[in-house]
């Protein structure tokens, strides 16, 4: 669903959510009779579908309106070059995807690689576009710690896009010889 040019998504959860809370407000209501459930059912379903597709809104919007700013700040980095001491600072990123999660919870994180290395991209909204295992895309983000206080660097994802590009990784390099 498209609201001002946001691609607004729902994810497997929540559908699942509303919809076992509706077959509970069904039964409710066929075995009992009682119009209450409906007037106060209704409305709590419609919240349930609401609420998460205004917080999807609001992230993506936020997203997007950084967009620019990253692609004016960030510098192409090498994935192998990124380190502890570059925490904070923005980056762009191409490589070749290696493993895809959690997309049916609309906060995906990407493998990427490239041959000097790999690195994990963690999104905390859905891009733009479905991204899936061994697209080649361009990652503009920033350096944050793995964990709150510790672990390795890992790029915070604003923006993950195909790019058309042909990037190869050491596994095909090695491959190839």
């Amino acid at each position: 669903m498209k609201i001002q040019n946001v691609n607004v998504k729902m994810s497997v959860v929540t559908i699942a959510v509303i919809a076992f809370f509706a077959i509970i407000l069904a039964i409710s209501f066929v075995l009992t009779g009682e119009t209450f459930f409906l007037v106060w059912g209704i409305p709590t379903l419609i919240a349930l579908a609401i609420i998460p597709v205004a917080l999807n809104y609001m992230s993506q919007k936020e997203y997007a309106d950084m967009v620019p700013m990253y692609e004016a700040e960030a510098r192409p980095v090498r994935i192998k070059l990124i380190n502890k001491g570059m925490i904070g600072q923005p980056v762009r990123v191409e490589g070749v995807v290696e493993r895809v999660h959690f997309q049916f919870l609309n906060r995906p994180q990407y493998l990427v690689a490239d041959r000097s290395g790999e690195i994990p991209v963690k999104m905390f909204t859905s891009p733009a576009e479905k991204i899936q295992k061994d697209d080649v895309v361009e990652v503009l983000g920033q350096v944050m710690r793995r964990y709150i206080m510790g672990g390795e660097p890992v790029i915070n994802g604003v923006s993950i896009k195909k790019i058309s590009k042909k990037v190869d990784t050491k596994k095909k390099v090695q491959g190839e010889k």
